[in-house]
């Protein structure tokens, strides 16, 4: 079967399970804001030679379950928990809390904003932290106009824009001190 199947040409998707909604639906924008996200996240772990890269692959297999579960209508919500698909649990967003924990350890304080862009990876990493913060907004609109939404889906974007911010600036950090030296 071709990726192609025109369904889509009228403005319409299929949600998992085939439900059909507008391609402008809350639910739709949110977990396509995952998924650029996810993108993101791609292209920032190919930047990195460090274990971030590890890190980063944890959350963009976590993202593919928080994703899978907006692209599920609320009426199916209990067919995809019986079919048993991944979602986020408690561990992933400890996991997030455990890491913002160690590099607020490890690094000194912020003082004010700074520009992306100071090398690939961190202009990378800045970008998955704006759409993070986006995806956020998404959920909490599709929160808003349908409901049911687990909030742990937004706590865990919430901070993974956190950590994404920290693993920048850490990085920044790392790279200033290679070329002073």
């Amino acid at each position: 079967m071709s990726i192609a199947t025109r369904t889509g040409d009228g403005g319409t998707t299929a949600l998992m399970y085939g439900r059909r909604v507008s391609k402008d639906s809350p639910r739709v924008e949110a977990y396509g804001e995952v998924d650029e996200l996810n993108a993101c996240l791609g292209l920032a772990r190919a930047q990195i030679q460090s274990s971030m890269m590890s890190l980063l692959e944890k959350i963009q297999k976590a993202l593919v379950g928080l994703m899978g579960e907006l692209a599920v209508a609320t009426e199916d919500l209990p067919r995809y928990e019986a079919d048993g698909y991944a979602r986020i649990k408690d561990e992933d967003l400890a996991l997030l809390d455990k890491e913002i924990e160690r590099l607020e350890k490890e690094a000194p304080p912020a003082k004010g904003w700074s520009t992306p862009g100071g090398n690939l990876a961190g202009a990378a990493l800045d970008l998955a932290r704006a759409v993070c913060r986006r995806a956020e907004r998404g959920v909490w609109r599709l929160e808003k106009k349908e409901g049911n939404v687990r909030m742990i889906i937004p706590r865990y974007l919430n901070r993974l824009s956190d950590l994404l911010w920290l693993l920048e600036k850490d990085l920044e950090s790392a790279e200033n001190s290679k070329s002073s030296t």
